[in-house]
């Protein structure tokens, strides 16, 4: 994993963190592929592409309110 991958997964994380908190989704973790984040919303898992995982994310914490 190059630094910029690492440096994605790790905003990732704080947004999926950001989120999990405020009760947004309800769980969160490395997905099977490097390039992949696992989030749990609306009870259901879902294996995305990092990029795919930021945008989600940054889009529904703005959605919330809490961006």
């Amino acid at each position: 994993m190059n630094s910029t991958q690492a440096a994605l997964r790790d905003e990732v994380r704080q947004l999926a963190e950001e989120a999990f908190r405020c009760k947004l989704i309800s769980g969160h973790g490395d997905g099977p592929d490097i390039n992949e984040y696992q989030i749990v919303y609306q009870g259901k898992p879902r294996h995305i592409s990092l990029e795919q995982a930021r945008f989600f994310l940054t889009n529904l914490l703005y959605r919330s309110g809490i961006y």
